[in-house]
């Protein structure tokens, strides 16, 4: 066929070609699948025969592979419970960490609040030292000053008595 296709004309020749190739890859696949199932059937047949042959021994293994499985099953349970504990454990702790972190943002608030009381009291105190201060300076200033007073008036006093004694 595929001949007589190429021997025809051009615009003919290129359709036909094509269906060709399709047709062509279509048996491909069948051929392929068919294959594919034909396999499938004998494999089965040699898996029933050897699943048949190996029942008797099967038998005799298995009793020990149960033990063993057994066994394992145990330790799997055994490593289980212990993987509980550890989970029931890390909670706990995590419990108690977080219990911890609470108390410590709560001291935190307080030793904020005791800094900020701090600092008011400290500004306090340094208005009361200025006032101190001023109130010193203003006493010293004022005993000189009536210290000036009384000497003048001393002297005030002496020239009176000079001036009216000596007359």
């Amino acid at each position: 066929m595929e001949l007589e296709a190429r021997s025809l004309q051009p615009n003919v020749k290129a359709v036909l070609l094509a269906k060709l190739r399709e047709y062509k890859s279509d048996l491909n696949n069948l051929k392929s699948e068919h294959k594919r199932l034909a396999s499938a059937n004998s494999n089965q047949a040699a898996r029933d025969d050897l699943l048949e042959s190996g029942m008797a021994d099967a038998m005799s293994v298995s009793a020990n592979q149960r033990g063993r499985l057994m066994m394992s099953t145990e330790r799997l349970n055994e490593s289980s419970d212990r993987i509980k504990e550890s989970r029931r454990t890390m909670l706990e702790t995590e419990e108690l960490g977080v219990s911890i972190l609470q108390d410590l943002h709560q001291q935190r608030q307080s030793l904020l609040h005791a800094n900020d009381t701090l600092h008011g009291v400290d500004d306090n105190i340094s208005k009361s030292k200025k006032i101190l201060t001023n109130m010193s300076r203003r006493m010293s200033r004022n005993k000189w000053i009536i210290s000036s007073i009384i000497v003048v008036l001393v002297v005030a006093i002496a020239l009176i008595l000079y001036f009216k004694l000596s007359k």
